[in-house]
């Protein structure tokens, strides 16, 4: 995602104030995050809300995640609030370039983001989740391994299951799992790297099992909303009533959030898919688990 980056520096120049930035001390590291709360938060003083945490994608800044992604308007349309962490040099530890085990600690650091976000904020407990792009989204798939008594689902883009988590997977606790993944994607192939990360298909299968899902009658469905953006969804889900796993498999589609502003026009991160809303998609998903 570091191509990114360039066509987002102009732009955040004059990105408005519309998140709190905050840090917090954990372990040697001072840990910087955005809060965005949505609107009417003020106003409703005895409400719980959802949260969601964002990753940013390798290479990038939280501020870069937030307004790539856009989701602080989906925000405020369906009422929730959103975090961007941020990633020490700009990664989250997934066993790629560093030790797993021993690399830099950011599932302790999410836990007590966790915490303090709850100190903070009137965030209703039974109904966190987390989502990210590329990076961010292998780490979302780890967040859903390592802590899914706190977490009740996640959403990951442009990242299916990276190997290391399914080595390390040891907890137990169904969580609900949404993977969008480009067929076209060149960052990360669609069809897998051995050594690195599955298949779309096979992270599907694996939390399909993980969850318990049994064998059933999964749903599927074609989307094609913008017949003109050279891309198609298909959508198959499955769930049991408490977890579902669903994929989204873009044809076409490139290393891109769905229905995100085409920062990445001329760039080899391929098509963006006009036929879902990313944020939208992904928050209609989030909000059918409870912990």
């Amino acid at each position: 995602m570091k191509t990114m980056i360039a066509l987002l520096t102009l732009a955040l120049a004059t990105l408005p104030a519309v998140a709190q930035v905050k840090s917090l001390q954990h372990k040697e590291e001072k840990r910087r995050y955005l809060v965005y709360t949505p609107a009417g938060y003020a106003g409703q003083p005895q409400k719980a809300y959802p949260l969601v945490f964002n990753f940013h994608g390798g290479g990038m800044t939280m501020a870069e995640q937030m307004l790539y992604t856009g989701m602080n308007r989906a925000a405020d349309r369906h009422g929730f609030i959103v975090v961007y962490p941020m990633g020490i040099k700009g990664d989250w530890n997934v066993g790629f370039g560093m030790p797993y085990l021993e690399g830099t600690d950011d599932i302790g650091f999410t836990e007590s983001l966790l915490a303090k976000l709850k100190q903070d904020y009137r965030v209703d407990g039974a109904r966190v989740y987390a989502t990210g792009l590329s990076r961010g989204g292998f780490f979302a798939l780890r967040v859903a391994a390592e802590l899914p008594q706190s977490f009740a689902a996640v959403a990951s883009v442009g990242a299916p299951m990276p190997e290391p988590v399914v080595q390390h997977d040891r907890r137990a606790g169904k969580v609900g799992v949404l993977l969008i993944q480009g067929t076209a994607d060149t960052v990360v192939a669609h069809g897998g790297k051995p050594g690195g990360y599955l298949s779309a298909e096979d992270s599907h299968a694996y939390w399909l099992k993980r969850n318990g899902i049994g064998p059933g009658t999964p749903v599927r469905r074609v989307i094609d909303a913008d017949p003109g953006d050279g891309t198609e969804v298909h959508w198959v889900e499955q769930g049991d009533g408490q977890a579902s796993v669903a994929l989204a498999t873009v044809r076409e589609g490139g290393h891109t959030w769905p229905g995100a502003d085409p920062f990445n026009v001329g760039l080899p991160i391929g098509r963006t898919s006009r036929d879902i809303d990313a944020n939208e998609t992904i928050w209609q998903f989030l909000a059918r688990h409870r912990r």
